[in-house]
């Protein structure tokens, strides 16, 4: 992984999301949610984490069923799968008690959306292990509705817009040793509405314009009236 990427202000917060689940006391619960926007970076963190934790990273699908769920945690845990799904419960858990390895759920809105939580919170009750679930803005509200799924939740650690700073981290992968003007930079993160993957596209095309214009440096005036990506369509130009 990137150092860049690295020192992102959300691939901290969801370090910090698996080492609060993972240190607490014996008697407290263990599962995390790291939830914000679309493009703030969660699986990108996630992934990070992953890696540094030796995590079981699994992540859902719209199409799943819960046999398919499981099996993707068995088969990323390197497991045979089960007989049938209670076996498969039963072994991931016990995997999970023995190995000590959190458990990374990302886009679990697919899981809440079919209610299948309580299959996660059978895994959880018979490992008590670490398990971290991902997902969209409204996930926390969404629990809600599982009071005794919601009663196993140690914290919730929201992502956040992507900062001046994380551009900064970004600018090192996404446009090397270019020089870009701060005043470009902060028109940049104006326009992304804290999305890190619209920082990064938008990063991108700054690279690909100073490569163009064969330049090292890109200034407010370099650019000019060029856009950048926001996500929504162009407007059409009237001749």
């Amino acid at each position: 992984m990137s150092v860049g990427i690295a020192g992102i202000t959300n691939v901290a917060l969801c370090h910090q999301a698996i080492q609060r689940a993972f240190a607490r006391e014996a008697h407290l619960p263990g599962m995390a949610v790291f939830y914000g926007p679309s493009g703030y970076g969660k699986s990108v963190a996630a992934s990070f984490a992953a890696n540094k934790f030796d995590a079981v990273y699994v992540e859902c699908k719209s199409c799943w069923t819960r046999k398919a769920f499981l099996e993707a945690v068995q088969k990323a845990m390197g497991m045979k799968f089960g007989k049938n799904m209670s076996d498969m419960v039963d072994q991931i858990a016990e995997e999970l008690a023995k190995s000590n390895r959190p458990l990374i759920i990302d886009e679990f809105d697919h899981l809440v959306e079919r209610n299948w939580v309580e299959i996660v919170r059978d895994i959880y009750e018979a490992s008590q292990g670490t398990i971290l679930l991902i997902g969209e803005e409204q996930l926390p509200k969404k629990l809600q509705r599982w009071e005794r799924f919601h009663g196993r939740i140690l914290d919730f650690f929201p992502a956040q817009p992507v900062s001046l700073v994380d551009i900064e981290e970004l600018k090192k992968i996404y446009a090397g040793n270019l020089v870009i003007e701060q005043a470009l930079i902060e028109k940049l993160h104006a326009t992304c509405k804290g999305s890190a993957r619209r920082a990064c596209v938008n990063l991108d095309r700054i690279r690909e314009f100073a490569h163009q214009a064969g330049t090292g440096t890109v200034t407010v005036a370099d650019w000019g009236d060029r856009d950048f990506f926001t996500g929504e369509a162009p407007r059409r130009r009237i001749a």
